[in-house]
């Protein structure tokens, strides 16, 4: 797979974020893990601020995307569940950096990446809420939330979690999120 030099680096910029912190990393640290100079960094993005906005603000748009497909493509409310489940274990376990800096450091966006992360994340919470409380009606909209929100606490927890095989974590999440969610 081909990646473009802005891919390259929001990459390399997350998993220096992940180990390091954002305030720990300079522009020249993630132009040397990426193989060009930190002010070459410019040409791709306005600062590490803008590598930041552009990693979380990226990946609350994927999340919300692939779960509004999930949900579009599923052949009933519960295939759908058990979709955005494994859509969501299967990003947690494949980019276990991200998760780290969404959980770490989305405190030092701007505000306007800050509100667009959290409006992003919220429809993604909202895709699943609906979905849950069609399941379980007896579910009012805010313990549907909390349930949700809860569920993304657990399957955001694999990158502090004891490793195992990456098959065995994922069936191992999905039923512990079934059950978090089903009853």
């Amino acid at each position: 797979m081909v990646t473009t030099r802005q891919e390259q680096i929001l990459t390399t910029a997350a998993t220096l974020f992940a180990e390091r912190g954002f305030h720990g990393v300079s522009v020249h640290d993630i132009g040397a893990a990426c193989g060009i100079s930190g002010p070459a960094l410019y040409r791709h993005f306005a600062g590490k601020d803008a590598v930041l906005s552009e990693m979380l603000v990226g990946i609350s748009r994927t999340l919300r995307s692939g779960g509004r497909t999930r949900v579009a493509e599923a052949s009933d409310l519960k295939d759908a569940l058990d979709a955005l489940v494994a859509f969501h274990i299967d990003f947690a376990l494949t980019n276990p950096a991200l998760i780290v800096v969404q959980e770490r450091e989305w405190t030092n966006l701007d505000d306007a990446s800050r509100a667009e992360v959290r409006a992003l994340q919220l429809d993604y919470v909202d895709t699943w809420v609906e979905v849950l409380r069609t399941l379980r009606p007896e579910l009012d909209q805010r313990t549907a939330r909390a349930a949700v929100q809860a569920t993304f606490g657990l399957l955001n927890s694999t990158p502090h979690s004891a490793r195992i095989s990456a098959d065995a974590m994922a069936e191992l999440l999905t039923q512990m999120a079934r059950r978090a969610l089903l009853g």
